[in-house]
């Protein structure tokens, strides 16, 4: 037995609790973005010794001070509790954790290529870095979103760097794809609907049993299939979902050509319990990491095997035209001509909750405008400097929601934040120059806003 005397952040306690937890579960996670961080932290939060890894210096050196790189709810002060516990490490080299690992999750980056195919060239590095300093038996898990057939590669990669080497060292690969909605990632994590697992020997599968029980205590949700078809689901998830919004965005339009209220729509359709009421939201568009990366993926797969999705090929052409939506509103309102008028934006992110801006309708809807020769003013709880790092200071970045609407002739608001749900109408209405309020996620009554002397625009009424 051992007993801790005085502080708890003495280095004779992170010692032992280091020395204690690697002789639980010892886990790597490479890569350090929303999926490697979120997947790293909740592993350590549930009592395994993680270390994550991650080439870019920077990031590793802030996440050492505890200064998060990213913004999701509740992940900083977990981060930060398991740090000082001693179960979460952070380090820029693979090959000095191996030894000590039995597990290494992959979740580096895969970014579309211009054929829109995904990127698997830091997903092979990961797995020659490690066949290249294997020593004993390792299960490589990719957890970043892949294509099928994605784990073959990775397969392959580490046996070349064995057979180089001349070793034959045992090693298993797995696919364990992420469903993590940003701005509620770590509860996702935590509290997981359903785990999905590809692999190919009961050691695998055991192994992933035993990381995955403690948060499925009472109802075990893990579903194991084999490797192609955990690849695929992941693709096959995100493009539904991604359907499902296109689908309503497209049902909307005509909504509004033939006068009917797609929320009514909305209403009617979603009470079946063949459709549900999820992901039927008509609005500007969807962006994200995922969404528009995948359908593209998927859609290129099937290309390669000579298959074409004309489902989701339709999808992505109906979310390129919604991003558009709003300037046509605007145009609508105000005229062709928008040379010099000044537009407030309620909202950068993609979604609320992430400072997320990774093909964002805001960014094709800033552009617009500036082409038009606008002076655009915008405001975001948390995606102030996202926005500046992408684009500088081509835009006024507002202090507050009120401060973005001085002088403006219409407010646009592309993403649904909560504290952009009830404002003070009376304060908008002094501030802009023009009472015009063009509603991009259907938030807004617009009875109450004509009422108060807004004119209102809405998507699909």
């Amino acid at each position: 037995m051992i007993f801790f005397i005085c502080s708890s952040k003495s280095v004779l306690l992170r010692k032992l609790t280091t020395k204690y937890y690697k002789s639980t579960m010892n886990i790597a996670v490479v890569g350090t973005g929303y999926v490697g961080l979120v997947t790293g932290t909740c592993f350590a939060e549930i009592g395994v010794n993680v270390t994550c890894v991650d080439v870019d210096e920077t990031k590793i050196s802030r996440l050492e001070k505890g200064d998060i790189p990213i913004y999701e709810p509740g992940l900083k002060e977990m981060v930060l509790r398991n740090q000082a516990s001693g179960r979460l490490h952070f380090t820029t080299d693979l090959r000095t954790c191996l030894d000590d690992v039995e597990v290494i999750f992959s979740a580096v980056g895969t970014p579309p290529d211009e054929d829109g195919s995904a990127d698997l060239q830091y997903v092979l590095q990961v797995a020659r870095t490690i066949g290249q300093n294997m020593n004993d038996y390792k299960l490589v898990v990719t957890k970043s979103t892949v294509p099928v057939g994605t784990a073959e590669k990775v397969k392959t990669a580490i046996r070349q760097e064995l057979e180089k080497r001349g070793v034959e060292i045992d090693f298993d690969v797995a696919s364990n794809p992420e469903f993590l909605k940003e701005g509620s990632a770590v509860h996702d994590f935590m509290s997981p609907d359903r785990v999905v697992v590809g692999t190919e020997s009961e050691r695998a599968r055991e192994l992933m049993t035993r990381l995955y029980k403690p948060f499925l205590i009472q109802n075990f949700r893990v579903i194991f299939m084999d490797i192609p078809s955990a690849e695929m689901t992941k693709y096959a998830a995100n493009s539904m979902l991604a359907t499902r919004i296109s689908f309503m965005n497209d049902i909307a339009n005509l909504c509004e050509l033939v006068g009917a209220d797609v929320n009514m729509v909305r209403a009617g359709i979603g009470s079946d319990t063949r459709i549900g009421r999820k992901f039927l939201y008509a609005g500007c568009g969807y962006g994200g990491s995922c969404f528009p990366k995948d359908v593209k993926a998927l859609v290129r797969t099937a290309s390669q095997h000579g298959y074409t999705m004309r489902v989701l090929e339709a999808v992505e052409m109906v979310n390129e035209y919604q991003k558009g939506i709003l300037f046509d509103k605007l145009q609508k309102a105000l005229g062709s001509s928008l040379s010099g008028r000044t537009i407030a934006l309620w909202g950068l992110a993609f979604k609320p909750e992430t400072d997320d801006m990774r093909e964002a309708p805001s960014l094709v809807l800033i552009q617009r405008l500036m082409d038009s020769g606008c002076k655009v003013r915008v405001f975001d709880p948390v995606a102030i400097d996202e926005c500046r790092r992408r684009i500088g200071d081509a835009v006024y970045y507002a202090c507050d929601p009120y401060d973005a609407l001085v002088d403006a002739d219409a407010l646009l608001l592309v993403t649904e934040w909560k504290q952009f749900r009830l404002p003070s109408w009376d304060v908008v209405k002094r501030t802009m120059k023009h009472p015009l309020v063009i509603d991009g996620r259907n938030i807004y009554d617009k009875a109450e806003l004509e009422q108060a002397g807004f004119e209102y625009y809405c998507i699909g009424k």
